[in-house]
């Protein structure tokens, strides 16, 4: 005898159910990333109203151009775009990259990539996940709840199997291609039906869903009163997190029942092969009264259109993932499907789309970078519509966007552009991936593969790569290419090659008739923006070694290693060598308090500042006397504070540990280690830096500090805008620029997580601090630099220094609306030394922690490695070299102020 659990609509299910297609399992696979959230606690998905979500109303017009395409394999283009639009009455530009995929080739296809294994419940790089398939271009794919196990929000099909069930979620669209190679975009449900031996029948709510909350007006909790399917694509041992009530579990191998665990969950993972059936409340109920040890258990299940309203039999289907809203319908922008609120702004997008003839699928990610705006989803929808896309929806974004493909004639995928956090991928669930069965053909091309840009010292490898008729990679180096390069910047001998000098050559190979050529870039100081060493400062006492790693970033944002044998290093105030990235002070000259290391490349400088007292330790965290409690701008946002043993490589110290959980609160959300009360601990001396070791918990959230002065104004301090690692790093902050007044106290370190993109970040962790020092110039390398007053008048050859009168050979004098000097009458009254280089004109200033480099004539300056620009430049006249006053005595940590009545500029320090 049939029992009724759940009223007249399960009634009706019921009767709908007898003709559905036999169950299929699969090990496998899933996608994408946001915000459902579990059943438990206030993170449920917000009801929001669907379908009331016009398209953008002010769309501003998007201009775009196509850069250029290459092919990725038989089947597959990467086209790159440019877009130009107006925001706020501002022009913003960015960089789009499209997959087109052309169904009617045989050989390529497309299918969903999941986390690790092919496994729910684990995450993995979308670039990992592409390594692992075989995959030679990847998009991340779906929603997911970043405090979940790791499984998809929407659903997902492969190879003709339900991997897992749509959400019972409105406006929460789908892409889909069928067997006959047809892409398909719509919104799906699922209904399923289990019957029991004695013909007793419950309904199947869904296969391998994390918790959530419905907004289908049945149930505030998805699992409640429900059965679910878990595969053994489901790895994690709880089925799910958070599922609200106490379940009851049956273990089902080969359709026959073999366990069941009445009101507790199985201890062990899903068997392969097998299923668990997890149950709760009525569903519960169900298993009590009609299932049994030994007895069979039947499931079947179909998708159903909620626009048509017909079924879709999952067997029909190449694939399927899911996504968000719909953004583009019969080749324009369409209204939202749901609320776009909580994923919008100008970020990076990933979305899904096809051609009105359904030949092409367009895999689209825009790129949010130092290159690119990003977009909005109304800027997006115009996008689409504009490179051809009739039918289109959006997949997750923002720091999820990930594209990676394979170069033509490489035989890995390479990250397609920066995403949001740089080089890093974030780990996701699933993704889409591209694949190719395209056989071996003949040779059709080669190509020279190896780093298009160069630092001048630096030996890159080249080789002379293939591909075939089927744009598979294939092996030509077994030829011994021939290689040559062009006009001296680079040299080339057997493959390898040596930058020589700033410029760009061009590298040519050639293999029997067959010949290629690529262009290198060697950049020259003039194309830095910055010169960084990994130890900005160091003891100055004899043995002292310290490692001096140098990183240069070029004017494009690219960031290099430069090699030890690229950089020329000068010597100030002491003996000693650098070898091999290494410092070394052999001895210290007589008198001398504070010394210099300047590295040079090609002309550009930076410097290692060298003191008796470098970096004055701050806090251990070893023997702690004032109070550190956890506190939050949110009443529900808890956790922890306080000294705790460190472990692994901390092991036997002590260490601050922050942890935070963050679920059950909204907006931006702060989770405060406070120090001291209110008070904070004190910061005795102006400091110029802070170093400190911080164990990441790669939550992605930001890292601050925050320090307030005597007068109560309060400083934030950058520690990490996102906090991208695991375990212990070393970070380097620079304070000379922070416009704290000092002596300060630092209050409080903390962890928050913004609004926007809040999605994309982890809401619970825990992160560590540990041996927080500061470079306290009084106490260090300015210790000792005169202070006082010095004034001078326009046209007057004498300057008056704390009262005392001196005459100078020079007299100041006003050109264009600055005051300009010798640079020797500041540094003679403040302290500091001047070199003059004839060959460069070029003057490198030291004084204190500050090495600055300027030259004539440019008003671009370089202050200790970071390139700046000024409003003047130096000047020669008359035979003699003057400096902006202004600039210089700014520059070097001096004050500088003018009285107009009398033309006269006083210096202060």
């Amino acid at each position: 005898m049939n029992e009724v659990f759940m009223g007249k609509k399960n009634e009706e299910q019921l009767r709908g159910m007898k003709k559905l297609p036999a169950k299929k399992w699969i090990a496998a696979s899933l996608a994408g990333v946001l915000w459902i959230m579990p059943v438990l606690g206030n993170e449920g998905l917000p009801q929001w109203a669907q379908g009331s979500a016009s398209v953008a109303q002010a769309a501003s017009s998007l201009n775009v151009t196509k850069l250029g395409e290459e092919v990725i394999t038989s089947g597959a283009i990467m086209m790159k775009y440019k877009f130009t639009t107006v925001r706020s009455g501002k022009t913003a530009t960015g960089l789009a990259d499209v997959i087109r995929v052309d169904l009617n080739n045989p050989y390529v296809s497309l299918d969903v990539m999941t986390g690790k294994g092919g496994k729910l419940t684990t995450r993995q790089s979308t670039g990992g996940m592409a390594a692992e398939t075989g995959a030679v271009a990847a998009v991340n794919g779906d929603y997911f709840n970043t405090g979940g196990e790791g499984a998809p929000i929407g659903g997902q099909v492969s190879g003709g199997v339900v991997v897992s069930t749509p959400s019972q979620l409105n406006g929460m669209y789908a892409f889909a291609v069928t067997k006959d190679r047809k892409p398909v975009i719509d919104q799906y449900s699922f209904e399923g039906l289990l019957t029991a031996e004695d013909g007793a029948q419950f309904p199947l709510a869904g296969i391998n869903k994390g918790a959530y909350s419905p907004e289908d007006g049945s149930s505030t909790y998805s699992h409640a009163n429900a059965a679910y399917i878990y595969t053994d694509a489901w790895t994690a041992l709880e089925r799910p997190k958070n599922s609200s009530t106490t379940p009851t579990e049956v273990l089902v191998e080969n359709d026959i029942i073999t366990q069941i665990s009445a009101d507790k969950a199985l201890s062990m993972a899903v068997p392969k092969g097998a299923y668990i059936l997890r149950t709760h409340g009525l569903g519960a109920q169900f298993v009590k009264n009609h299932l049994a040890v030994g007895q069979k258990l039947s499931s079947a299940y179909t998708l159903k259109s909620k626009s048509t309203q017909q079924e879709l039999d999952p067997a029909s289907l190449q694939m399927m993932i899911g996504g968000h809203t719909i953004l583009v319908n019969d080749g324009k922008a369409t209204s939202f499907s749901r609320s776009t609120s909580s994923i919008g702004g100008f970020r990076a997008r990933t979305a899904l789309g096809y051609s009105q003839s359904g030949q092409y699928v367009y895999v689209i990610a825009v790129e949010d970078n130092a290159n690119s705006a990003g977009m909005s989803l109304t800027e997006l929808q115009n996008f689409m519509s504009n490179i051809g896309v009739w039918k289109g929806m959006n997949l997750d974004g923002g720091g999820s966007t990930t594209m990676v493909d394979r170069p033509l004639a490489e035989t890995s995928t390479t990250l397609t552009f920066n995403t949001e956090y740089g080089t890093e991928q974030r780990s996701v669930v699933n993704g889409l991936g591209v694949y190719t069965s395209a056989p071996k053909g003949e040779v059709k091309g080669i190509k020279i593969s190896g780093s298009t840009v160069l630092l001048i010292g630096q030996k890159a490898t080249y080789s002379l790569k293939g591909y075939d008729t089927y744009y598979n990679p294939i092996d030509v180096a077994s030829g011994n290419p021939s290689w040559t390069a062009s006009n001296g910047s680079v040299t080339v001998n057997g493959g390898e090659a040596t930058a020589v000098k700033a410029g760009t050559a061009t590298i040519k190979a050639a293999s029997g008739a067959a010949s290629a050529s690529t262009e290198v870039t060697v950049l020259g100081g003039e194309n830095l923006s910055s010169l960084t060493v990994g130890t900005a400062t160091a003891p100055l006492t004899p043995g002292a070694s310290v490692s001096v790693p140098v990183t240069a970033v070029a004017e494009n944002g690219a960031s290099l290693a430069v090699p030890p044998a690229s950089l020329k290093w000068e010597l100030i105030g002491f003996k000693g060598s650098v070898q091999d990235g290494k410092l070394t002070v052999d001895s210290v000259d007589p008198g001398v308090t504070t010394g210099y290391a300047i590295a040079r490349y090609d002309g550009f400088s930076t410097a290692v500042v060298l003191s008796a007292a470098a970096a004055t330790p701050w806090e251990n965290f070893e023997n702690v006397s004032y109070p550190i409690a956890f506190t939050s701008n949110v009443n529900s946002v808890t956790g922890t504070a306080g000294v705790a043993a460190g472990t692994a490589e901390r092991a036997g110290s002590k260490v601050l540990s922050l942890s935070y959980d963050m679920t059950a609160g909204s907006g931006k959300m702060y989770a405060y280690a406070q120090l001291n009360g209110t008070s904070g601990k004190n910061i005795p001396a102006a400091a110029t830096s802070m170093s400190l070791d911080v164990k990441g918990d790669m939550s992605l959230n930001w890292l601050r500090a925050e320090v307030v002065d005597g007068s109560g104004a309060i400083s934030y301090i950058d520690l990490a805008k996102v906090i991208d690692w695991n375990g212990w790093k070393s970070l380097n902050i620079d304070l000379s620029g922070s416009g704290i007044k000092f002596p300060a106290a630092l209050k409080r370190l903390y962890v928050v997580n913004v609004e926007e993109g809040q999605d994309e970040r982890a809401k619970t962790g825990t992160v560590a601090f540990d041996n927080i020092s500061f470079v306290m110039p009084s106490l260090s390398s300015e210790a000792g630099l005169p202070k006082g007053t010095a004034a001078m008048s326009i046209g007057s050859k004498s300057i008056t220094v704390n009262g005392a009168k001196k005459a100078i050979d020079v007299a100041p004098i006003v050109k264009d609306a600055s005051t300009y000097v010798p640079i020797k009458v500041v540094l003679d009254a403040f302290g500091g030394s001047a070199a003059w280089d004839k060959n460069t004109k070029k003057i490198m200033v030291l004084r204190g922690a500050k090495a600055l480099d300027l030259t004539v004539n440019k008003k671009e300056f370089v202050l200790n490695g970071k390139r700046q620009t000024a409003e003047v430049a130096p000047l020669i006249l008359q035979g003699r070299t003057l400096v902006p006053l202004r600039l210089v005595s700014e520059q070097l940590g001096l004050t500088v102020k003018w009285e107009q009545k009398t033309k006269t500029v006083t210096i202060e320090s």
